[in-house]
């Protein structure tokens, strides 16, 4: 028996508040994570009360122009230059701490923008001790990750990791994936709190795609999760295309799976209740040992990251 009907948000079935995606806590099944998408006019704004929910604001394609004004009344702004989209290359993005109030404005042209959140506890918003500071990232300083090797290489973009932002909960990445290639390979969980060996997070999935030629009209990828622990059944194999959510809440997941003629690209989002903020993961056993083929094989480097005018 599947679960897509608890787990999987096709484009156009979450909305709310005027946002075409919209993932946010719906109780002791979904507590730590949300994701907000809108795509916005030029000059067209919204505006979020963020709460005790910190951000990070990703354009997905085009420029957006940020305003945030944090717990200690302190205005704070960045213009993020964006990109063409999602497969363009790194992006700059901004981090906004909890208890702020965000506008989101179109910058030149229009723009589709990814706000990803998480929970925090305690006093953590700007100005309160211990407190996050607001970040304006640039794009050249986001790590950017070859994972992988032969049909499971792929490009991770580490903007919202513990190692490149501080912040208190949200682990945040981009994933793109080859058309043909497996990501999210070998499967893996962080579901269960096991210090120093596994991290407990939900995570996001958001999914672009982009076809290999103008002949495919409908690129498409799937998406897989499963149980890793008989007290916690979940069954998923979603097919996913641009705007789609796939929710992991424990399980085992992986791969993602990109067509032969769509590269994928995924936004994951991630927090949990543990304490520390820390992405340690679990490899299910029957495919662990594919990592030590990597390095006897090349690094698939498709696709090439399109120019600022979108050329490939």
């Amino acid at each position: 028996m599947s679960d897509h009907t608890r787990w999987v948000r096709p484009l156009g079935t979450a909305t709310a508040d005027g946002w075409q995606t919209a993932v946010v806590a719906t109780g002791p099944d979904w507590q730590h994570t949300s994701l907000r998408v809108t795509t916005l006019a030029a000059g067209e704004s919204r505006v979020l009360d963020a709460g005790d929910w910190e951000h990070i604001v990703v354009p997905l394609s085009g420029g957006v122009h940020v305003t945030a004004v944090t717990a200690d009344a302190r205005t704070h702004e960045a213009e993020l230059t964006g990109r063409p989209d999602a497969f363009a290359g790194p992006t700059d993005t901004a981090y906004v701490p909890a208890r702020s109030r965000i506008t989101l404005r179109a910058s030149s042209g229009p723009a589709r923008i990814a706000l990803a959140g998480a929970r925090v506890t305690g006093d953590t918003g700007q100005g309160s001790p211990g407190g996050h500071a607001f970040r304006h990232l640039a794009a050249a300083e986001v790590p950017v990750e070859r994972r992988g090797a032969g049909s499971a290489s792929r490009r991770v973009r580490n903007f919202g990791t513990p190692e490149v932002l501080d912040a208190d909960a949200i682990i945040a990445c981009e994933v793109v994936t080859p058309a043909g290639n497996w990501s999210s390979w070998p499967p893996h969980k962080h579901d269960t709190a096991r210090p120093g060996e596994e991290s407990e997070l939900e995570e996001i999935y958001y999914f672009e795609t982009r076809p290999t030629d103008a002949r495919c009209t409908d690129p498409f990828g799937y998406q897989r999760v499963y149980t890793s622990d008989a007290g916690r059944p979940i069954d998923v194999l979603a097919e996913v295309r641009t705007g789609d959510v796939v929710l992991v809440p424990h399980g085992w997941h992986g791969p993602a799976m990109a067509a032969p003629d769509a590269h994928l690209y995924y936004l994951n989002v991630m927090a949990g209740p543990g304490p520390e903020r820390a992405w340690l993961i679990s490899d299910d056993p029957a495919h662990a040992w594919v990592r030590e083929t990597w390095p006897h094989q090349p690094f698939d480097d498709r696709p090439a990251p399109r120019t600022p005018g979108g050329a490939a």
